[in-house]
C-alpha cells in the first residue's frame, strides 16, 4: 500500500472527494490500537464526506524517506519524531502550513514550545505535534517500601537518587538500586537526559551553525556521580552495557529500584514483562533544572495541493488534536481494558491552560490505574523546562554511548578526556547540519 501514495498524484478521489494518504495506521499485531485507528477513519469520513482517507501502516523510516519523496511515493501526511523536523525543513521536504494551520480549532491551546519544534528560523510552521513525553524517574514502589523509603515521596535530586539506590541495593539478593543504558545509542540518549536535568546542554546554536556544548563542569559532575554510584556505592550492579529491554526486564522482575524513563514505559513493563500497574511510580526528573523532551507529530508532503494540505491538517486535528473527543477517546480505552490514568495516555500531553485542565479531569474520572502514583511526575512537568533532542540526535547519541560505557565499565576512566574526545566528534557531526 505504501507504494501507491498519492503525494504527487491527483487531489481528488472517488466522487470528487479530496483523497489524502496518511501514515500512522498501527499494524495488525496491535489489534486494539489498529481497531481504534480504523474506527476513527470511518467516523472521520462520515463526518467529513468531502475527504477520503487512505491509511498506510508504518511510521518514520529515515532510510527510505527521501527516496519515497523523490519517487512520488511519500504519503500526503506523514509521521515524524521530534528529531526529524529540522532536517526535513532544511531540505524543503515538507509543506509550509503556516497560514493553513491558523484556522484550525484549538490551535492556540497547543503548547507553543512543541509547535516551535516544527518552525524554521523565520517562524514558518511545517508540522503539528501530536504526542509529547518528558523523561522522569521510574521506580519500584514495593522495593521503596522494603528499603524503608516512602514511595509517595520519590527522590527530587540526584543526591537523593543516590541515597535511595544505596538503601535498595542493601536489600541484597542481587537487587540493583539504579540502572542505566549504555549501548545502541540509548546510553547517549540517557546521558543527554542527565545533562539536561543539570541545566547543561548537548548542542547549542552559534550564529548559523550548531556546536557541541557539553564539555563543562556540569557534565563532569554528572559523570562523576554516575561513576561513584557504579564503583564506590556498588548500587548499579556488575552487569553493564545495558539497553532498554535489559532494564525493563529487571524492573518487571522486581529486581530494580529505579531508572530514567518516560511514563510510556509503564505499560511496557505490564504487557511485556509481567509487571503490575500498582507497583510502579514515575517521578519528575531529578535535579529539576530541565528534562529531555521528545515526541512525535505530522508533516505534509511538499508536493501536496492546497486542497490536500487543508484536508490533511483537518485529519490530524480531528484525530489527534481534538478536545471535543477527549471523553470518547478515553472511553475507547476503558472499553478496551487499556490503561487510563498514565500521564501521556490515552490523550496526548500537548495542551496548555483550560484545555489541559479539562483533559486531566476527564482522565482522572475514568482512571483504571493508580494515577496518584504518577502525580509527582505530572506536578514536576508542569513547571520544569523541557528541551528537545540535539540535531542529528542518533549520531550524537552513538558518540555519547562511548562516554557512558567508559564510566560504567572502567573505574579509572578519564572523564575529562572522554568529554573532550566526544565533543570533538560531535562537532564533526554537527558541522554537517544545515
Amino acid at each position: 500500500m505504501a507504494a501507491c501514495g498519492s503525494g504527487s498524484g491527483d487531489s481528488t478521489g472517488a466522487g470528487g472527494k479530496v483523497k489524502v494518504s496518511v501514515t500512522g495506521q498501527p499494524p495488525t499485531s496491535q489489534p486494539f490500537e489498529r481497531g481504534v485507528f480504523d474506527a476513527d477513519v470511518k467516523e472521520f469520513e462520515e463526518t467529513h464526506p468531502d475527504i477520503d482517507i487512505e491509511p498506510h501502516e508504518g511510521f518514520m523510516d529515515p532510510k527510505t524517506f527521501s527516496a519515497k519523496l523523490a519517487g512520488g511515493q511519500l504519503e500526503d501526511v506523514y509521521y515524524v519524531y521530534f528529531t526529524d523536523p529540522a532536517q526535513i525543513i532544511a531540505r524543503r521536504q515538507a509543506a509550509d502550513i503556516t497560514e493553513a494551520a491558523k484556522g484550525l480549532k484549538n490551535f492556540g491551546d497547543i503548547k507553543p514550545e512543541l509547535l516551535d519544534n516544527f518552525r524554521d528560523a523565520d517562524g514558518k510552521l511545517y508540522g503539528l505535534p501530536t504526542m509529547n513525553y518528558s523523561m522522569g524517574l521510574l521506580y519500584s514502589r514495593p522495593l521503596f517500601q522494603k528499603a524503608g523509603l516512602d514511595p509517595n515521596k520519590p527522590p527530587r535530586t540526584w543526591d537523593e537518587v543516590r541515597e535511595a539506590a544505596k538503601k535498595i541495593a542493601a536489600l541484597g539478593n542481587g537487587i540493583v538500586g539504579y540502572a542505566d543504558y549504555s549501548k545502541n545509542n540509548q546510553g547517549g540518549w540517557h546521558l543527554t537526559g542527565w545533562l539536561y536535568s543539570m541545566g547543561s546542554e548537548v548542542a547549542r546554536k552559534d550564529g548559523d551553525k550548531w556546536v557541541a556544548a557539553f564539555d563543562n563542569d556540569k557534565a563532569k559532575a554528572t559523570l562523576s556521580r554516575l561513576r561513584a554510584m557504579r564503583w564506590d556505592d556498588d548500587t548499579m550492579g556488575s552487569k553493564q552495557l545495558l539497553e532498554a529491554q535489559d532494564v525493563q526486564r529487571m524492573m518487571g522482575a522486581g529486581r530494580l529500584g529505579m531508572y530514567m524513563a518516560a511514563p510510556d514505559n509503564v505499560p511496557v513493563l505490564v504487557k511485556q514483562f509481567n509487571g503490575k500497574y500498582e507497583d510502579y511510580g514515575v517521578a519528575g526528573m531529578p535535579g529539576g533544572q530541565g528534562t529531555l523532551l521528545g515526541g512525535e507529530g505530522y508533516m505534509v508532503n511538499p508536493k501536496a495541493s492546497p486542497e490536500k494540505i487543508k484536508a490533511g491538517l483537518e485529519w490530524v486535528r480531528w484525530k489527534y488534536l481534538n478536545p471535543e473527543r477527549f471523553e470518547k477517546h478515553v472511553q475507547q480505552y476503558v472499553d478496551g481494558k487499556q490503561p487510563v490514568g498514565l500521564p501521556a495516555e490515552p490523550t496526548p500531553d500537548v495542551w496548555q491552560g483550560a484545555v489541559r485542565d479539562r483533559q486531566l479531569a476527564i482522565k482522572a474520572k475514568h482512571a483504571n490505574v493508580p494515577a496518584e502514583n504518577f502525580q509527582s511526575y505530572v506536578d514536576t512537568m508542569s513547571r520544569i523546562k523541557g528541551s528537545i533532542e540535539p540535531p542529528s540526535a542518533q549520531q550524537v547519541y552513538a558518540i555519547l554511548d562511548s562516554v557512558m560505557q567508559a564510566v560504567l565499565t572502567d573505574r579509572n576512566a578519564n572523564i575529562d578526556q572522554q568529554l573532550s574526545s566526544a565533543e570533538s566528534k560531535v562537532n564533526s557531526v554537527l558541522a554537517q547540519v544545515k
